[in-house]
C-alpha cells in the first residue's frame, strides 16, 4: 500500500505493479549503463547482463524488504523514477532512489527526500540508507544532513536523525 501522507508538488506516487516492470528495467538500465561500459562486451550482452541483474536486486528487495512501499514516481501521469521505502517503529530505510535520466538534477530527488525528512522530523524517526562508493549522491545525501556512520565496503551506511525536542517543565 503506498504511503499516505508521501506528498511532493507536481508530482505523484503509485504502487508498483507487474506492468510497471519494462519501465522498471529500462530505470535501471539507465543508472548501470556507464558503469557496463568498462565490460569488453556487445550492447546487447550488457543489456542481458542488466536485466539479470535488475530480476536479481527486484527479487531481492521483495524478499527481504517484504512489507516495504515499492512506488512509482511519476509527473504528469507519466513514469519518471522510482521510490522504495521500509518503515518500522524507529527508521525509515531508504531502499532506493532513481530518476531517468531526462528528470535528473532538476530537484525532483531533493523534493521528495525533503518530504521523508520533514515526516521522520514529524514522527521522530531516523532515516537510513546504504549509498554506493562511487555514487555522486553521496554529497547530496550528505548536504541534506545525512551522517556516514559505517564503512562496509562497497557501501557507506549513512544516517539523519531527526532533532529532538525536549520539553522544560
Amino acid at each position: 500500500m503506498p504511503e499516505k501522507r508521501l506528498s511532493v508538488s507536481g508530482l505523484e506516487f503509485k504502487a508498483i505493479s507487474d506492468e510497471d516492470m519494462a519501465f522498471l528495467l529500462r530505470l535501471y538500465t539507465s543508472t548501470r549503463w556507464e558503469e557496463v561500459q568498462q565490460a569488453p562486451w556487445s550492447d546487447v550482452q550488457r543489456h542481458s547482463f542488466l536485466e539479470q541483474q535488475f530480476n536479481a536486486q527486484h527479487s531481492y528487495y521483495q524478499k527481504h524488504y517484504s512489507k516495504a512501499d515499492y512506488l512509482l514516481i511519476q509527473k504528469n501521469k507519466k513514469a519518471i523514477g522510482r521510490i522504495y521505502l521500509d518503515k518500522d517503529a524507529e527508521s525509515v530505510c531508504i531502499i532506493d532512489i532513481a530518476f531517468i535520466p531526462e528528470f535528473k538534477y532538476q530537484g525532483f530527488g531533493t523534493m521528495v527526500l525533503k518530504e521523508i525528512i520533514k515526516e521522520a522530523q514529524l514522527t521522530q524517526k531516523k532515516i537510513v540508507i546504504h549509498v554506493e562508493n562511487f555514487n555522486p549522491a553521496y554529497q547530496w545525501y550528505l548536504k541534506l544532513g545525512f551522517q556516514q556512520v559505517e564503512d562496509k565496503g562497497v557501501y557507506q551506511y549513512m544516517e539523519w536523525h531527526p532533532i529532538t525536542t525536549q520539553i522544560v517543565t
